[in-house]
């Protein structure tokens, strides 16, 4: 019997991917948390190297070649500027973990348990890494082309929802900041609490003469984007009101 007919869960990803793979190592590495990928048993390059992160380092310049190539070709009169700003929306942990929840994929990590006690089944960071992990398996499985198959039916309805190229947080509160010839926003980490694997960062932004705003976020760009978020929200709310 083979290593995911052995695994429920691994053949549920196999099918949820509609890809089967070869190399049915190259899935359970994906989906092999390097909390874990430690332990004894478990598969590690000469180095040390964790074979989950290297599946998620090469899924990440997967799915942006591919992303940037979609674009390239349904927007063929868009300056580079917008083309940015669709692609870092379309590859930012948001999304890459939202996917990951469409594939299931949380149901099938294999965790240590400080990780599953820690919610590591459903913690955003987590869950875009073994996106990318996955994505980087395939590919290493069977080429570029499948995996830009999967990478374009994942992402071509997130690709076609936005008409106009969406405006980060943090980019329109520059803009704001700039039109008024006030200073750049300034960003600064008041903490980083929880485990190394699973952390969480509260941020304050501000903005001379205007104020402030603090949130909190799996990542410190996250974090940095819901304080920039809030601070618009209020900017926005005082002028209305001026």
């Amino acid at each position: 019997m083979s290593e995911i007919k052995a695994d429920p869960r691994l053949a549920a990803v196999e099918e949820r991917l509609g890809h089967r793979f070869r190399d049915p190592g190259l899935l359970r590495d994906a989906l092999t948390h390097p909390s874990l990928a430690a332990g004894p048993g478990r598969r590690r390059t000469r180095g040390g190297a964790s074979p989950y992160e290297r599946l998620e380092f090469l899924g990440d310049r997967v799915v942006g070649l591919a992303v940037a190539e979609m674009l390239w070709r349904r927007f063929p009169n868009e300056p580079e500027g917008d083309l940015s700003r669709r692609f870092t929306a379309l590859v930012s942990q948001e999304p890459m973990a939202e996917i990951a929840q469409e594939l299931d994929l949380g149901s099938a990590l294999i965790l240590c348990a400080g990780t599953e006690k820690d919610n590591g089944r459903s913690n955003p960071s987590i869950l875009s890494d073994a996106c990318e992990a996955v994505i980087g398996a395939v590919f290493a499985d069977a080429g570029f082309d499948t995996a830009r198959a999967l990478v374009e039916r994942l992402w071509s309805s997130r690709i076609d929802r936005e008409a106009e190229p969406p405006r980060d947080a943090k980019t329109a509160l520059q803009e704001w900041a700039q039109g008024r010839g006030l200073p750049l926003p300034c960003y600064e980490v008041l903490a980083q609490e929880g485990p190394s694997h699973a952390p969480t960062f509260r941020v304050r932004v501000s903005v001379e003469r205007t104020g402030d705003a603090e949130a909190e976020g799996t990542s410190k760009r996250n974090a940095e984007r819901a304080a920039a978020e809030i601070l618009l929200s209020l900017i926005t709310s005082k002028e209305e009101n001026a």
